[in-house]
């Protein structure tokens, strides 16, 4: 220990220094902190959507948000159905079996879907992350076979899916569109996101 007497008034000065320092790193740490959590946004991201379907007519086709990703809910016409036979051949993955985007049991089906009208999938090309556009109509078209029988096609690189999101061979995309977790509230009512194993 040293001679040297402690002078009071340093000492109170450094400890009040000390402290408002304390303080002042407790204030800015807070905010800081509080920045790791997720927003409500954020939050509110991951929830399932519910959305009401009544009003959807065969061939039309609606697309929601879920996770920040499109998410098309279709009503497929009588012939859009049966054309599913006629692509059966062709699809790269006609049971669904592919595990890159698991397929919920309950979509693996011909027509990936709990309803066989009702479409529900994830509208990211499994290629690149592009969205495919409307090829609805069936028939010759450009970019597009002789014999389509209508479906999706992502302009980016010519991958092809059926009406049930299902990749054609030899295309760029390495897997069939994503079916997210669903299930139905109501005739009506569909809740994405959520299933009933949930």
């Amino acid at each position: 220990m040293s001679d040297t007497p402690v002078d009071p008034a340093k000492r109170t000065w450094l400890i009040a220094t000390g402290c408002a320092g304390a303080a002042g790193a407790a204030f800015t740490a807070v905010p800081f902190v509080s920045s790791f959590q997720p927003s409500e946004r954020a939050k509110a991201a991951g929830a399932p959507v519910e959305v009401d379907i009544g009003a959807l007519k065969p061939g039309e086709k609606i697309t929601v948000e879920w996770r920040g990703k499109p998410v098309w809910i279709m009503k497929r016409t009588p012939e859009q159905l049966a054309s599913l036979q006629k692509t059966e051949g062709q699809v790269a993955d006609p049971k669904s079996e592919r595990t890159a985007y698991p397929t919920p049991d309950y979509a693996k089906n011909q027509h990936r879907s709990i309803k066989p009208e009702v479409f529900v999938a994830v509208g990211i090309c499994s290629h690149l992350g592009c969205s495919p556009t409307d090829k609805l109509q069936a028939g010759p078209q450009p970019s597009l076979p002789d014999d389509w029988q209508g479906g999706f096609l992502c302009p980016c690189h010519g991958s092809t899916f059926d009406v049930a999101g299902r990749v054609y061979r030899n295309k760029p995309a390495p897997d069939n569109l994503e079916v997210p977790p669903h299930t139905y509230i109501s005739d009506t009512r569909l809740l994405i996101g959520e299933d009933k194993k949930a």
